[in-house]
């Protein structure tokens, strides 16, 4: 079954920058829909941006503009490159695979999910 593996959190001073990564093995990863969410302490998991097969992107309104999704197809590879950090934005980052169609921003509609890493971003 396909197996996701986070790495790159940390901490930020707000305003900064980090980069998530997404190593994705045991499925086809060219062909998979790609989502990142997170949960902050006390609140929902929240879908924040998503890369299909054809390389189409999709983002939640309160990371738009901020944050980019990328996908390397010959390293296995998703990317979230995150600017212009705000407090806001301190939530454990999950990596999602497995898509089963359907809207990108639901947590159900993929079937395979990373252990997360932690982003904290301080004022």
């Amino acid at each position: 079954q396909v197996r996701l593996v986070e790495s790159g959190g940390g901490t930020v001073q707000a305003g900064g920058s980090l980069r998530l990564s997404c190593q994705y093995s045991g499925g086809t990863f060219s062909r998979d829909g790609i989502a990142w969410y997170r949960r902050a302490p006390g609140q929902d998991r929240e879908g924040v941006a998503f890369i299909g097969r054809t390389w189409n992107t999709a983002y939640s309104d309160s990371v738009k503009g901020r944050f980019t999704i990328l996908r390397d197809n010959h390293e296995n590879t998703a990317s979230l490159q995150m600017n212009s950090l705000k407090g806001d934005d301190t939530a454990m980052y999950y990596c999602a695979a497995g898509w089963k169609e359907g809207r990108w921003s639901r947590p159900d509609n993929f079937d395979a999910w990373g252990q997360g890493t932690q982003v904290t971003v301080s004022s």
